[in-house]
């Protein structure tokens, strides 16, 4: 064993003496030499806050809880904590209660909030009557009280965002009890609480006289005005207005309805509801907003057709006009008149006029589909949604070289006036793609804050118009005014008029939307949605009805010279420039030609027998297609109960007033004849006549599109 040891603790010396021997010989010499630098490099992250988000359920709401743990510093080691927690959803109660909770929980954004969404899930009067029981019994033993203390502060702070973005929901309650009960229940201890109650008092003093007096306080907004004399209406008269004075002049009339729009109208639950009786008066500020995209498009639409006697020549400066005025609205950030020009000129009835757009000038025409992209449905839109994320709150447009700043004065600021259509869209897909009440039957506040989104844009953009100022132009303003409302027949009449239909038309294949142009309330009611029926009536309110299908567009052959007659001497030809491609809209031809369709599908028009016996809605109908089938989906554009598809007949309207009854339970597509188009929907065993024969215009314009997964989702919203 000794030897062993030994010889162990020979061989130890040996290797540190050797080690030694080593590290003399090499270090001095690696000590010189620098480290080459190493192609790998790693980075250690070490998180200085760390987040868990859990659900926690109370009585009657469901809480979205984050907790921070925050890692302190050298100096103090010790970690904090925070903890907030926001309302997922609850019961109609708790979510009003919360109001009253929220900034003591952190949900700081909860008020802004409810006030501008919570009319899709209850009333104002339900609001009301539970924070009024809630501010009879306070919480805290005392006025003076640290619990009490904070409770007033919460109270005049909702009321205070409530009176201030929201006096209407106080003014329409129609009489004034609740306020007169909520008045005396406000904080007794603070300056703001008094001043909130002066302002309640106020509205009830106004609801009492409007009840006891109503005829003084009557509306007379409803009353209609005096009727257009249509011989007085000079369509070339728009040549005379520089394009810039008419971008103007339509920016101003859109700005200020676009800053008196109140943005939760727009919500899908409100907007989608708005035909249903007893609705009549709800969204009255998009209602406003569409009246006056109707009445732009008509009015480029009675300017280029009014005027049959107009050779092709002098007609096509006419719509060099128009593209010159969507050009300056462009550059003037108004994308809501601009649409409303493309719209126009999209539509069948100016489209369709293929010599009249071959005179037109070719730049004038390229400019013009340059325009038309910017509203494409490609990606959902994403050309639009970029402009306005790009633009939204700057103060002019982002115009290239070849726009450069001629078309705006550089020294006032722009604001943006947004083609409205795509927030609405947004907001009925995400009405309808999200439940309103969970699997217990908590309403879902989740969705109201998504929704909120989409009205935060809203709001911004309106931000950025209220301080533009405007200087009215009497001239046009009179010549707009005096505009006569062409219908869907008048306008494609006008149009044949112009050019004939050939007999031998060219198919161009194109991507259509529906041929629906609902014109309901036509007579006598000049604040009605529909005031304008023509080929792009209802393009804001029937936005996600349309469907993704193939159709056709016509371009008619030549077959009547143009007339010089009555030619005005300010219409001074250019030279036509013969050939180019122009964007393609629907028109309505015998299915024998929907090359687009294919060979197993059809696109049909049906309209139900009722009183608005014109009121049309497109189906695309393929060769599996059996009668209830295709009666179920048109009562269901038509906002009908698809389960009565039984008690009704499908007829196909023939020329020269004959009918051809669909067998109950044959197929469609093999039954119909290829004469006609157009369907009536007619309850079994009516027998009420037709009011007359079905009139074949080709009605349409380029309208939005959605996605086709989305389609079924909302088409019986509208």
């Amino acid at each position: 064993m000794s030897e062993n040891g030994e010889s162990g603790n020979t061989i130890g010396a040996f290797i540190l003496k050797f080690s030694r021997k080593l590290r003399d010989c090499y270090l001095p010499g690696l000590a010189g030499v620098k480290a080459e630098p190493s192609p790998m490099k790693t980075t250690w992250y070490c998180p200085l806050d760390l987040s868990t988000v859990v659900e926690e359920e109370e009585d009657g709401v469901i809480y979205t809880v984050v907790v921070k743990q925050q890692h302190g510093s050298l100096n103090s080691p010790m970690s904090a904590m925070s903890r907030s927690q926001c309302v997922k959803a609850g019961t109609e109660e708790k979510l009003v209660l919360h109001l009253l909770h929220s900034f003591s929980m952190g949900d700081s954004s909860f008020v802004t909030i409810f006030l501008s969404t919570y009319r899709s899930f209850t009333s104002t009067k339900r609001v009301l009557d539970i924070l009024s029981d809630r501010l009879e019994n306070p919480p805290g033993e005392s006025e003076r009280s640290q619990t009490r203390q904070a409770f007033n502060k919460a109270v005049c702070t909702v009321f205070s965002t409530w009176l201030s973005e929201y006096p209407e929901d106080f003014k329409s309650l129609g009489e004034p009890s609740r306020l007169l009960r909520l008045a005396p229940l406000l904080p007794q201890d603070s300056s703001s609480a008094a001043d909130l109650r002066a302002r309640l008092l106020r509205i009830a003093e106004e609801l009492s006289e409007k009840a006891l007096l109503p005829e003084a306080h009557k509306d007379q907004t409803g009353s209609t005005s005096p009727s257009l004399d249509a011989s007085k209406f000079e369509p070339t008269s728009v040549l005379g207005f520089p394009g810039a004075l008419i971008a103007e002049q339509l920016t101003k009339i859109e700005t200020e309805l676009f800053v008196r729009l109140v943005p939760y109208h727009c919500l899908g639950s409100l907007w989608s509801q708005r035909d249903k009786k007893g609705r009549e008066g709800v969204c009255w500020s998009v209602r406003a907003t569409v009246r006056q995209f109707n009445k732009l498009a008509n009015a480029v639409l009675a300017s280029c057709l009014w005027p049959t006697k107009l050779r092709s020549q002098q007609r096509a400066r006419l719509l060099e006009k128009w593209i010159s005025v969507a050009e300056e609205c462009r550059a003037r950030k108004n994308f809501s008149s601009l649409y409303a020009i493309v719209s126009a000129l999209q539509s069948n009835p100016i489209h369709r006029l293929r010599r009249t757009w071959q005179d037109t000038d070719r730049e004038a025409v390229r400019r013009y589909e340059e325009l038309s992209e910017i509203f494409s449905d490609k990606d959902n839109y994403s050309q639009s949604r970029e402009l306005l994320k790009e633009e939204g709150t700057s103060k002019f447009a982002n115009l290239d070289n070849r726009l450069n700043n001629k078309h705006v004065n550089r020294s006032n600021a722009q604001g943006t006036v947004p083609y409205l259509g795509i927030f609405l869209t947004d907001l009925t897909m995400l009405d309808t793609a999200v439940k309103d009440r969970l699997d217990n039957g908590y309403i879902n506040f989740d969705k109201r804050r998504r929704e909120f989104e989409v009205l935060a844009q809203i709001r911004l953009l309106q931000s950025s118009c209220k301080n533009c100022v405007f200087t009215a132009d009497e001239a046009f303003t009179q010549w707009y005014q005096s505009v006569p409302t062409l219908t869907e027949e008048e306008s494609y009449r006008l149009s044949s008029e112009i050019e004939a239909p050939g007999l031998t038309p060219t198919v161009i294949i194109t991507q259509c939307p529906d041929l629906s142009t609902s014109r309901t309330s036509l007579a006598g009611d000049s604040d009605s949605l529909f005031d304008f029926p023509s080929p792009v009536n209802n393009l804001l309110s029937k936005l996600t009805k349309h469907m993704r299908s193939p159709s056709v567009s016509c371009l008619d052959v030549d077959t009547t010279p143009p007339s010089s007659d009555s030619t005005p001497a300010t219409l001074t030809p250019s030279t036509p420039t013969k050939s180019h491609r122009r964007s393609a809209s629907c028109g309505n031809n015998p299915p024998n030609n929907i090359p687009g369709s294919g060979p197993d599908m059809r696109i049909i028009r049906i309209r139900m027998d009722l009183q608005d016996g014109n009121l049309y809605r497109s189906i695309l109908v393929t060769s599996n297609d059996k009668t209830p089938t295709v009666i179920s989906s048109a009562l269901e554009k038509h906002n009908q109960d698809p389960k009565q598809a039984s008690r009704y007949e499908l007829i196909q309207l023939l020329p020269e007033g004959k009918e051809l009854i669909i067998p109950a339970t044959g197929n469609v597509f093999y039954a119909m004849t290829s004469s006609s188009v157009d369907f009536l929907l007619r309850r079994k065993g009516g027998n009420t006549p037709l009011g007359s024969q079905p009139i074949n215009t080709e009605t349409s314009a380029t309208f939005p599109r959605i996605k086709a997964k989305g389609r079924r989702l909302v088409r019986t919203l509208f």
